[in-house]
């Protein structure tokens, strides 16, 4: 039991590294959580610090759910504490637990009073890692609908609830025979509905017509 509290323990610390809040204290000397829309993620530091930075969170953000995943998720020592009743073997599922406890990190981060991002960075490293072809899928939706419609949340919304639709499809439709799919696709289903839960303020400013779309234009920040 030890061994599994340290993995979520370490992983949900990792995820817990306010990159926007470091990046953009040390570019621009200011609280990114104090401008824009307030959020501590990489498309607020997108919105106030331009392009480059706003990618360069996002990478890092991503990172920490690939770590968690395909690096703490190796401390595992062979003793599980419960019978494990999935189809998966002990070490894909720690490698589960090891990445939702990362995208809890990333929006109640401990170090930043437990105000954090909305975890889709975050989640996008863990689902690569985890079901990639319909995480690229998604990925795919997410591009195609910013870029028609220049709203990041609706593109966060829309991708995170692509995923679970394309694995039941690619399962029932086309006859894929996806590893574990009736263990992975409730664990896919919840990641989705928390990022449309942490998007809910974002719902209601799209339905109003309020929500910011995004701009690459180059930003200027005093410090």
């Amino acid at each position: 039991m030890l061994n599994l509290v340290v993995i979520v323990i370490l992983s949900y610390l990792v995820g817990s590294i306010p990159n926007s809040i470091i990046i953009a204290k040390k570019v621009a000397g200011i609280n990114i959580k104090e401008h824009g829309s307030g959020n501590a993620g990489g498309t607020n530091v997108m919105r106030v610090l331009g392009k480059k930075y706003g990618l360069l969170v996002i990478l890092l953000d991503a990172l920490k759910g690939a770590i968690a995943v395909i690096l703490i998720s190796r401390l595992y020592l062979g003793n599980f504490p419960f019978a494990n009743q999935t189809p998966f073997d002990d070490f894909t599922l720690i490698q589960i637990i090891a990445g939702v406890s990362a995208v809890m990190g990333h929006i109640w981060t401990i170090f930043a009073g437990f105000k954090g991002g909305k975890g889709i960075a975050t989640g996008l490293g863990v689902l690569i890692s985890v079901v990639t072809f319909d995480m690229l899928l998604g990925l795919a939706v997410f591009i195609l609908v910013v870029s028609l419609s220049k709203y990041v949340s609706l593109g966060s919304i829309s991708a995170a609830i692509s995923v679970p639709i394309f694995m039941i499809i690619r399962e029932n439709i086309f006859g894929v025979n996806i590893t574990g799919y009736h263990t992975l696709l409730p664990f896919i289903i919840g990641l989705a509905l928390i990022v449309v839960y942490t998007h809910r303020t974002n719902l209601n400013k799209l339905i109003a017509g309020k929500e910011n779309k995004i701009s690459f234009a180059k930003k200027s920040v005093k410090k």
